[in-house]
């Protein structure tokens, strides 16, 4: 399977330079290529093919306003095409239902958060013996390397991300590290008070990146308030409040892979709910379950499970967690959010709720995982009115009584 690595470089004040004309010409060309097609598209003229892109961009080298272009490496051009091929690939599958839907191609800007550009095999790139990124008409960018890449990579792609950081991404073949077998399965539930509630009765507490953060974003925001629109000092406070918001991410980034990764190392199944993040981001809980990363983390999950020879389940989002007895199996509708322990009214077993939910959720997906322990406490449950006493004649009480569920 494929997996990416990225790595922090550190390049010097002259190879910023450099790479800022890479990211400005890279996004010139593809901006050019997508004026290119929109003008076919808005004559009626059939699809600019890539070739014949490619054949506008090597003769706008040779004149003087785009003679700048060969300044970079031509293969960082090229790259820029391929990307207008992807996004267009990507708007065309989402209109077809074969992917979710994307909006189409844009234009580029100087400020977009995120600049980039892709160096191939023929660009001519390569690790130094003394660990530098050697990249063509760049040079030789100090590298923060926080592990080895499992094998050679064919390309790389350098970032420069908002808060002003850069960064080397590798893309690389790896193979999967089969871990030893266990027999222990498990269902996760996720929430705001607790991040992740396991079927085991384990629960691990939100961490709040976000809210614990909220005290420094507001000054750094409040200082940016203040700054004169294209001032240096407006710039220099933007990338405060950018680097504010990048540690944030990093922090919930390595506690999302901490618990992903133990929780595969221990387990042999996984099982998750698919969860409706875009409808809850329209709520009032918005910003709690941006800052929990749901969606980030199950898919750290999913891939680490491939990667590591483990089998990974998601259910369907309709599936009645939390209304389903995880004892005897019966349903009494849904409850309030604020009800987080309730007593099943066929089995009288005192339950969590989210522990419930997390068992119902391995149940759902096939997994053997018996609620004993910390998921139910049986309680007492009062006799039905035809069930107290004896008397002679007494009648045979009927299989539907209520709160017992049908045989």
């Amino acid at each position: 399977m494929q997996l990416r690595y990225s790595f922090r470089v550190y390049p010097s004040a002259g190879q910023r330079m450099a790479l800022a004309r890479a990211f400005g010409c890279a996004r010139v060309v593809f901006n050019d290529a997508l004026r290119a097609r929109e003008t076919a598209r808005a004559a009626g003229l059939p699809f600019v093919p890539s070739g014949e892109l490619s054949k506008q961009l090597t003769a706008s080298k040779k004149t003087p306003e785009r003679a700048w272009l060969a300044e970079v490496s031509s293969v960082v051009l090229q790259q820029s095409l391929r990307d207008l091929d992807t996004a267009y690939k990507n708007f065309f599958d989402g209109l077809k239902g074969n992917r979710p839907k994307m909006g189409a191609p844009r234009f580029k800007s100087r400020k977009d958060k995120r600049q980039s550009v892709r160096f191939t095999a023929n660009a001519g790139w390569k690790i130094t013996t003394g660990g530098k990124l050697r990249l063509p008409k760049v040079g030789d960018l100090a590298v923060k390397w926080s592990r080895s890449l499992p094998s050679v990579p064919s390309t790389v792609t350098v970032v420069k991300r908002s808060a002003g950081r850069y960064f080397a991404s590798f893309v690389v073949e790896t193979d999967s590290e089969m871990l030893t077998a266990t027999d222990n399965v498990v269902g996760i539930d996720l929430g705001l008070t607790h991040f992740a509630i396991l079927s085991d009765g384990t629960k691990i507490d939100s961490p709040r990146f976000l809210r614990r953060a909220e005290k420094k974003l507001k000054k750094a925001q409040q200082d940016l308030s203040r700054k004169a629109e294209g001032s240096k000092n407006r710039a220099k406070a933007r990338i405060k409040v950018a680097r504010t918001h990048a540690r944030t991410a990093d922090a919930r980034r390595e506690f999302h892979h901490q618990l992903s990764t133990k929780i595969i190392r221990e387990n042999q199944a996984v099982a998750v709910e698919d969860l409706a993040v875009k409808g809850l981001v329209r709520t009032r809980l918005a910003k709690s379950v941006h800052d929990a990363g749901w969606s980030a983390f199950t898919t750290m999950l999913e891939y680490k499970a491939a990667l590591y020879g483990r089998t990974f389940h998601r259910i369907g989002r309709f599936e009645p967690t939390s209304q389903v007895c995880s004892a005897c199996g019966v349903k009494d509708g849904p409850k309030p959010l604020h009800i987080r322990t309730w007593t099943c009214g066929a089995c009288g077993a005192r339950l969590d709720r989210d522990i419930n939910a997390a068992v119902n959720v391995a149940k759902a997906a096939g997994l053997a995982v018996s609620a004993c322990g910390a998921l139910v406490r049986p309680g007492l449950l009062p006799a039905q009115r035809e069930e107290t006493g004896t008397h002679p004649k007494a009648s045979q009480p009927s299989g539907s009584q209520a709160g017992i569920s049908d045989l």
